[in-house]
């Protein structure tokens, strides 16, 4: 156990720890309190915890596989619509169209029935469930032949950007039977409970720091485990690992359905706190900015993944809020910060200054 959570991470899950906590407390506060924490927050909290938890699951296969995704926001928005299709369903004959069989945006486009592919959402479980299958099996149906046909490196960056690139242009489609460029939205309640309601909103809050606390001690198990050292040896020598007599494609294809599940959670507790899932969401850049988080954070460290997130989350709110025109080159500017100055990420950085004494020893092989 004391392997499994070291100094970092003990410090990142207390402080989730304390967000589950403190956050409640802080609502019940009068608001002349300086303490009192304003209802718009919540959130907007709960949006980041939901991005931190994004980042965990890239730096997973890319951190310990050496896997450069730049497809993950297809996983992410993939389990946001399935959360998104339930939510539809829960509106029901309260929509504008009342009586309507199917949601309004079907009625206004003259569809009379469900499509297939929107039956069992009226289930909270089922649509629970397809936010983590329908990106594991685009993941696993991908990676088994990208990996299998040994595509690595910017080729499979590529293809992977190209991916997300085609979901995107065919969720903007109207017959594709979701929202086409206006997605889904105009949300009302998730499980009988009102999801303009402060306790549903904490609830969300809780519900997502501790699901970013999970993903994060499985994410270290499979890391420490002998599946992650052989995924440590294929991101360093893949050629080498293969000659050992390991089938390298396989375990990379679990890494990369793992990370497309955890991908895929994050996008479904996305939806409910946000309110509005749409193509957009598809877009590559969105990919690569998560990239961005990863790198500052400091690749392969799982705790610096998801603290880059917040970091980079929290300055594009304050830029955009103030100074809208400088997002991007703000945006670059990490870029090559990371690249030139901070190759290991801010946690690579604090490790600069910390006692010799305190360094971990390396073991010669």
């Amino acid at each position: 156990m004391k392997r499994l959570i070291d100094l970092r991470l003990g410090l990142f899950l207390a402080a989730l720890f304390l967000v589950t906590v403190l956050v409640p407390l802080a609502t019940t506060l009068d608001r002349s309190s300086p303490l009192s924490l304003p209802a718009y927050l919540i959130p907007l909290l709960g949006k980041y915890l939901c991005y931190a938890l994004l980042a965990v699951a890239l730096d997973l296969c890319w951190g310990y596989a050496g896997i450069l995704s730049l497809g993950h926001g297809a996983f992410f928005a993939l389990g946001g619509y399935a959360m998104g299709m339930h939510l539809m369903r829960e509106i029901g004959a309260r929509g504008v169209y009342a009586n309507a069989q199917v949601p309004d945006f079907m009625v206004f486009l003259g569809w009379t029935e469900l499509p297939w592919f929107w039956w069992g959402f009226d289930m909270f479980w089922f649509a629970a469930l397809m936010a983590l299958f329908v990106p594991g099996l685009l993941a696993f149906v991908f990676g088994w032949f990208a990996f299998r046909s040994r595509v690595s490196g910017v080729y499979l960056s590529i293809i992977t950007q190209a991916l997300t690139f085609a979901l995107m242009l065919a969720f903007f489609r109207n017959e594709m039977g979701f929202g086409g460029n206006n997605g889904l939205t105009d949300f009302r309640d998730v499980l009988g409970f009102s999801l303009s309601a402060p306790s549903t909103r904490i609830a969300l809050l809780v519900l997502t720091a501790l699901s970013l606390a999970a993903c994060l001690l499985i994410a270290r198990a499979i890391t420490l485990s002998k599946a992650g050292k052989v995924l440590i040896a294929v991101r360093d020598a893949e050629s080498r690992t293969r000659f050992l007599g390991y089938r390298v494609e396989g375990f990379s294809v679990f890494v990369f359905t793992v990370s497309a599940m955890m991908a895929g959670l994050a996008g479904a507790l996305y939806v409910p706190q946000v309110g509005i899932i749409n193509p957009g969401e598809f877009a590559p850049a969105n990919s690569i900015e998560i990239v961005v988080w990863v790198a500052l954070g400091g690749r392969g460290t799982l705790v610096g993944a998801a603290l880059g997130a917040l970091v980079v989350v929290g300055l594009k709110s304050w830029l955009t809020a103030n100074f809208p025109d400088l997002w991007l080159f703000a945006l670059g500017a990490l870029f090559i910060l990371v690249t030139l100055v901070l190759p290991k990420g801010l946690l690579g950085l604090a490790d600069r200054f910390r006692p010799a004494g305190s360094k971990p020893r390396r073991v010669p092989a």
